[in-house]
């Protein structure tokens, strides 16, 4: 890729597709459509490129789905002269160019569609033909064809413009895919059950002030937030690892300001917030337009370089905090050296990358559902006993007891059944305890298992 094109090898490559219309109408009768990139300069192919490309195939075909014009024939092409797709399609030749045309016009970066359509006749439908306006020029936005014609535009600032209408889509569109994904794993963590200690579908676990109805609350009010972060990564991607930091935690007082607003002052998602807003701050500082990393390594160790200084900092600070000015998780570091959920953030996210996530997929792979491969994945974490919310409710010894039940039970069964973490959800529910750093992490093992599936061709 990134390879100029010359000019001969633009007039080839225009033959070319000449003849593979004719071929194509030939061989099905039926409206054809020709799809390419309109990408000014002698460059047509770069993973970026290609990317956007791919978006627009996807938009085209579920129009055509949506619009019940059946694929007859698909033939694609993809090389260093542009990308080519040919879809021979049943139905009338003018309702295909309308669905063609709305592809087209529907978002800024259709502006960089070619999608003609040719008759069974052989001959070309203008956009006129359905109501379509001209196209107007990508640098300056004027109607019609007279920048090109009278070429007032140079090819850098053509091609500066259409680099730039493609970045802005991925980033709109990755950043909208992470908080689609980050409030399914909330959402999937709260109704994930059983759960020991914990709200579930089942029972509210050892609290009295939450609820399901609680959980999803917060979660509507906090989606706004995780593409903020992501978008706080990509923006201070090329300044230090602890100014992304800095602005997150910024931006994190403000959304823990919106859960309490959202659930009249209960405190349901704040480890999330931190652990979470991380996570899809990484996400960001480590996007690129061609191709989002959705390597869960290269995050949790972005996390980390992110946040490790800063708590090193906090845990420092606390020290020389008076006793009666020192929060539940401080006690514990002060006490025990126990550094909880940030101190896992500040590693690297060891109990999710080590433990959590390797176990979540093997039981997946086993045939597990996402939900009993979750309460599996959270059992694990609370074997690991690093869970300061239940140091904090039942103190050490007792927090210890837990995860040595937790521990038990996975070594009588590695996959237990309901009934037998139904039975430690009692356990746990009688003694006031609840694991509620596991239950972040599980959130996170939700987010990065989604976050690697997904298609960097989207384009919606």
């Amino acid at each position: 890729m990134e390879r100029e094109v010359t000019l001969s090898e633009v007039l080839a490559a225009r033959e070319d597709r000449v003849a593979r219309q004719a071929e194509l109408l030939d061989a099905w009768g039926a409206p054809l459509i020709s799809f390419t990139m309109n990408i000014p300069g002698p460059v047509k192919d770069t993973p970026l490129i290609r990317r956007a490309f791919f978006a627009g195939r996807a938009m085209l075909e579920e129009a055509l789905e949506r619009a019940h014009l059946p694929v007859r024939c698909r033939r694609e092409k993809l090389a260093h002269t542009g990308c080519e797709s040919y879809y021979a399609v049943a139905g009338d030749p003018l309702a295909v160019k309308r669905v063609c045309t709305a592809v087209e016009d529907r978002i800024p970066l259709g502006r960089l569609f070619d999608m003609d359509v040719i008759g069974p006749d052989g001959e070309k439908l203008d956009r006129s033909a359905v109501g379509g306006g001209d196209r107007s020029c990508i640098v300056c936005g004027a109607p019609g064809r007279g920048c090109a014609s009278r070429r007032v535009h140079t090819v850098a600032e053509l091609q500066s413009a259409a680099r730039r209408i493609m970045l802005g889509h991925f980033s709109r569109s990755d950043g909208n895919f992470v908080t689609k994904v980050a409030t399914s794993a909330l959402l999937d963590e709260v109704c994930t059950t059983p759960k020991p200690g914990l709200v579930d579908l089942a029972n509210n676990g050892s609290h009295r002030d939450m609820n399901v109805g609680t959980f999803r609350a917060s979660i509507e009010a906090l989606a706004p937030y995780w593409g903020a972060c992501f978008d706080l990564g990509r923006e201070t991607a090329l300044k230090p690892p602890e100014e992304t930091f800095r602005q997150l935690r910024e931006a994190g007082k403000q959304a823990e300001q919106a859960m309490l607003a959202a659930t009249a002052g209960v405190n349901t998602h704040k480890g999330a917030i931190f652990t979470l807003g991380t996570v899809c701050g990484a996400v960001g500082r480590l996007w690129q337009p061609e191709k989002p990393c959705r390597d869960p390594e290269r995050i949790a160790q972005a996390c980390a370089a992110m946040t490790a200084a800063a708590m090193a900092a906090d845990w420092a600070a606390v020290e020389n905090l008076p006793e009666e000015e020192l929060t539940a998780g401080q006690r514990l570091y002060r006490r025990h050296g126990v550094t909880g959920i940030r101190g896992e953030v500040a590693a690297g996210l060891p109990g999710v990358m080590e433990t959590a996530l390797p176990i979540y997929r093997s039981a997946l792979a086993a045939g597990k559902s996402p939900n009993d491969a979750g309460t599996v994945a959270l059992l694990h974490l609370i074997a690991r006993g690093t869970d300061t919310n239940m140091m904090a409710r039942g103190g050490p010894e007792l927090a210890r007891e837990a995860s040595d039940k937790a521990a038990d039970l996975l070594r009588r069964s590695p996959m237990p059944e309901k009934g037998e973490i139904a039975a430690l959800d009692e356990w746990f529910i009688e003694r006031n305890l609840s694991p509620g750093g596991c239950a972040d992490l599980l959130a996170a093992v939700y987010f990065l298992h989604a976050w690697q599936q997904g298609d960097d061709a989207s384009g919606f």
